[in-house]
């Protein structure tokens, strides 16, 4: 697929999403140097909230991938972080719009990070309205692809919303969100994490390369995908649960439907979600680099092989001295001090060639993949109810 010209891509309605897949690690790169050129602004902007409050709650919200970055980032912040100045939470928008006093306290300061790729959707500008009226100290971080949307225009002018602009091309004009999901959480861990620039530049540095590698090994993917499965499944622990969410949302997107999902934790997948698995299924389970949370995923690899029902089992690890005995796409163990905040974002580029090879499998368009208009890029159909009760 990536070495088809651009004619062969559109005949497969194809293009868009294949060329929006290839170009990530350029835009990892490109949202790097970002980060770095306003290091100081971000720095500025964080300071002046702890030296305001002792402690700061920090929500990272958006919805649908978009809050599938907070799920992603929550676990590696929550523990590299700072929680004696930082609560951190990952709550989606659909949540808080719909009940927002669970999330909201007029007497607790309050971030919100934002993620979105158009800045548009009616939850996303619902829920920074109603953390301006629940919240005595609010503040925002306005993480978009899209500098014309309503969230990075409100933010203009305001002091107590940083906006942060991913790289234009992360704007993704394909029905699923690629670029715009990595490059977003890529910019999240970077703000929060409090390794330096040149360690942080490595991991990216380390995390392109991966990328690059799955690319380039495309037909080790395909031949997966040639095996005969209706179901998949994702399973992950930590940041790596954050993404098993996302990629099986990716082959819903691509598929509409057409091949059934689902994802879990490693652990949690034994208690019911495990009775999902027949003869039809590929169950992929990206391996930790932590080397304690990383026994638990290989326990659960193993014990899918030895159940022999699923049509394969499949991990997606960096080779350590503990590895999986069955089928694996493997990194070289140069990417095993990697954390899995960062390793998180090749893994997502496996998954998202997975869907998008899938979606043509069951010959569908991955560009447009809903024509009836039931599932749009911006979600429709949304009325935000303003009789909010005192």
């Amino acid at each position: 697929m990536f070495q088809l010209t651009t004619e062969e891509l559109e005949k497969l309605g194809a293009e868009i999403t294949v060329r929006e897949i290839k170009q990530q690690p350029e835009l990892w790169q490109e949202a790097l140097d970002y980060y770095q050129n306003e290091t100081e602004r971000i720095q500025d902007f964080i300071n002046k909230i702890k030296e305001n409050h002792s402690r700061t709650r920090v929500i990272f919200t958006g919805a649908g991938s978009s809050a599938y970055v907070g799920d992603t980032v929550l676990p590696y912040l929550k523990e590299v972080a700072d929680e004696t100045a930082f609560d951190f939470q990952a709550v989606p928008t659909t949540n808080i719009v719909s009940n927002p006093k669970s999330y909201f306290k007029k007497e607790i300061p309050t971030l919100l990070v934002s993620f979105a790729r158009s800045g548009n959707s009616p939850e996303s500008l619902a829920s920074v309205q109603l953390g301006q009226k629940l919240v005595d100290n609010f503040y925002q971080i306005t993480i978009t692809c899209a500098p014309e949307g309503k969230l990075a225009q409100k933010a203009a002018g305001d002091s107590s919303n940083l906006l942060l602009l991913m790289p234009e091309k992360s704007n993704d004009q394909g029905f699923a969100m690629t670029g715009s999901f990595t490059c977003m959480t890529l910019t999240a861990t970077l703000v929060f994490d409090p390794l330096s620039i040149e360690k942080k530049a490595a991991h990216v540095k380390d995390m392109i390369e991966m990328a690059k590698q799955i690319l380039d090994r495309e037909e080790e993917i395909q031949e997966v995908v040639d095996q005969d499965y209706n179901r998949v499944i994702y399973l992950g622990s930590g940041p790596l649960a954050g993404v098993s969410r996302e990629v099986q949302l990716k082959i819903l997107e691509l598929t509409a439907g057409k091949v059934a999902t689902a994802f879990d934790t490693s652990l949690g997948f034994r208690h019911g979600p495990k009775s999902f698995i027949d003869e039809k299924s590929l169950a992929f389970l990206f391996v930790s680099n932590d080397e304690y949370t990383r026994q638990y995923d290989l326990d659960m690899l193993e014990e899918l092989n030895a159940d022999k029902i699923a049509n394969t089992v499949y991990s997606i690890e960096v080779s350590q001295e503990n590895n999986f005995s069955g089928t694996s796409f493997s990194f070289d163990t140069k990417y095993q001090e990697l954390p899995d905040a960062y390793l998180a974002l090749p893994y997502t580029v496996f998954g998202q060639v997975v869907s998008l090879l899938t979606a043509l499998k069951v010959e569908n368009k991955p560009d447009n993949p809903s024509p009836t208009g039931t599932v749009n890029r911006v979600v429709k159909g949304v009325i935000i109810h303003e009789n909010l009760p005192e």
